[in-house]
């Protein structure tokens, strides 16, 4: 479970950095690392 939840929270970061492009801003930024971070953890462990 953890896993897949790991790999959907990834993908979830993936498209917020596609909108990155689109709209520009601190907290988006803020949020695709945190979400990058705990996806691959969740994912690796």
């Amino acid at each position: 479970m953890k896993r897949m939840i790991g790999f959907i929270l990834f993908w979830i970061a993936i498209g917020m950095t596609i909108m990155l492009f689109i709209t520009n801003g601190v907290l988006a930024i803020l949020i695709i690392i945190l979400l990058l971070i705990l996806g691959y953890n969740l994912f690796a462990c």
